[in-house]
Parts: structure tokens; sequence; C-alpha cells
């Protein structure tokens, strides 16, 4: 039995030099300020979670590790007594609530949370698209999309490059109750080169993956990626920030095989790799899991397959 089971993903906590260039690459990606002091800044979603992203001021840029919603306030207590974990503590940042630290085993942190105070969601208009068994879902209404950036609704899923995969995925599973969707193996089965988790909610759907190591020779983040209303705000959006020519265009547009997602990924000012997406699968605990090889998994049903710096990009 693990020693949790956590729910979802709550952020991803990043240094920077410059808060502000960092708030005005976000912002053209969609995220909203929730909240900034002179040390830090907070980005909110259109969901009602308080902050979905983290940014500390530090001297260089670098990844602090991910943060994690408890099941209940009694994982506090339960997680609290793994070993290395840090005592309960009251989270002294905008949004409040409760956390627990740990080590994950390439040494990046992470917590656990509880009680963070929600914020009133953001109303987004939808307008319905029609498709061929369901023409008349738009009936009598024109559709008209609104203009770029198109606001992120939540955060979806981080992405961990580490060289001792099995060693990490046994961890998550074991202390914060992760289950496979999708182990990937190069070569022979025994050899994991990638594994996609999802989180146990039981007979709740969820999404397929909330968690995703692969192999890489250094231990960092890959990416962390946010869901966006529809497929129409991936593509329009990616014209944006094409248009901007101020950030780097690491992969996409496509569909990923493994999670389905609609996806498109852009570097911040100091590289570190921001994923928006649409259309993801949603599992529960009786789904089941796959092994796959590389060749099979690592593949877009539609657009480029991953490219090399993708593949071998991490975040210190």
């Amino acid at each position: 039995m693990p020693t949790i089971k956590v729910r979802d993903l709550a952020w991803a906590r990043l240094h920077a030099p410059d808060l502000d260039a960092m708030e005005e690459f976000l912002t053209h990606f969609g995220l909203i300020r929730a909240a900034r002091t002179p040390t830090a800044l907070y980005m909110r979603g259109t969901d009602p979670a308080h902050h979905i992203h983290v940014t500390e001021k530090a001297p260089d840029a670098g990844f602090v590790g991910f943060a994690y919603h408890a099941a209940g306030e009694e994982d506090l207590a339960r997680v609290s007594k793994m070993p290395g974990a840090s005592a309960i503590e009251p989270l002294d940042e905008p949004g409040g609530g409760k956390r627990v630290r740990l080590r994950e085993p390439n040494g990046y942190q992470i917590e656990v949370i509880w009680g963070l105070e929600p914020l009133p969601p953001i109303a987004v208009d939808f307008t319905p698209m029609n498709t061929g068994p369901e023409p008349l879902r738009r009936a009598g209404t024109l559709m008209r999309l609104r203009k770029s950036p198109t606001p992120i609704k939540r955060i979806g899923h981080g992405v961990m490059g580490t060289p001792k995969v099995r060693e990490t995925v046994q961890w998550f599973r074991d202390t914060l109750g992760f289950i496979g969707s999708d182990d990937v193996y190069a070569g022979q089965k025994e050899n994991l080169i990638g594994s996609f988790n999802r989180c146990d909610r039981g007979d709740e759907y969820t999404d397929h993956h909330t968690l995703f190591c692969v192999h890489n020779e250094r231990a960092g983040m890959n990416h962390v990626s946010f869901e966006v209303p529809d497929v129409d705000a991936v593509f329009k959006d990616h014209e944006y920030l094409t248009r901007l020519g101020k950030y780097e265009h690491m992969w996409g547009v496509g569909r990923h095989l493994l999670g389905s997602q609609v996806y498109d990924y852009w570097a911040d000012p100091w590289g570190r790799v921001h994923e928006r997406w649409a259309d993801t699968d949603r599992l529960n605990a009786s789904s089941g899991s796959n092994l796959l090889s590389a060749e099979e998994a690592l593949v877009s049903q539609w657009g480029e397959n991953p490219p090399e710096r993708f593949i071998r990009h991490v975040t210190t």
C-alpha cells in the first residue's frame, strides 16, 4: 500500500533571476497573476486553484520541484513520517495552507499540500464545435474566437528526466500513490526508459498522466503542462506566440499517442519548457496499464515526432 494517494498536481516551483521577464512570458502563455511579492510570482488559471505556477527570485534560473494536492489533511501526518520528510508546516505564501516537504530520488523537492485557499473561477466564453455526428451543436450561433492569449484552465502534468527511471517511478508510486498508465522500454522489456503515471482516484476518472518520468543522463524537469479550453486555443495561440517572435518554440502542434493531447511546447526566457494542450484521455483505477516499446510509444498520431532536442532537454 502506498503511503498516501495524491489527487492532482498543484504547481511547479521554479527559480528565475527576473520576475518581470517571467511574468511577461507566462502572461503571453496564458497564465494570470494571482499574487506577487518582491521575491516570488504566483500565476493561476481560470479554475479556482489559487495558483498553479510559482517562480521564486534567485540569482540563477532552475527547477525546485513539484507540489501535489493531498486527498485529505490526515495525509500530511502520514507523509510527514516518511524518511527525510519535513514536519507539517504552514505555507507562508499567498493562498496559505499547509505542506510537507520531501525529496524524491534525484534530490528535487516534492511538496504535499492541503488547505490552499481557492479563488473565484474566471469565466471563459466557450462556443460548441459542430461535428459530423453532431452538426447542430452550434445551430444559429456564429463561431467567433476570443483574441489570444487564451487563458490557461489548469495545470496538467509534470515531467522529470532522470538517469534512474525505475527507482524514481517506484518512489512516486510507493509514496504518493501513482499508478502506471503506460511504461516504455527500449530494446529489452526490462530496460525501462519512460513511465506515464496517473493519480489513483478509484472509480473517478482522471488524466492519463499527471507524472511522466523519462530517461536522461541528467536529472531535472523536462516540462510542465497546462490545459487550455479547446483545440482552437492550441492552434491560434501557437500563431500568437510565433508572431511575437520573443520565445523559442520547442515542438508542435501535434497529437500525442500516449495521453492523446493536442500539444504545443514553448520555452521561457531561460529555456524551461511549458506545454499547452487540449483533449486528454481520462482513465480510472480499473483502466489498467500497458508496456510498449519506444518505437510504438514515443510518436505523434499526427504532427512531428518528438525532436531530439526536446527528448534530451532537462532544467536542473
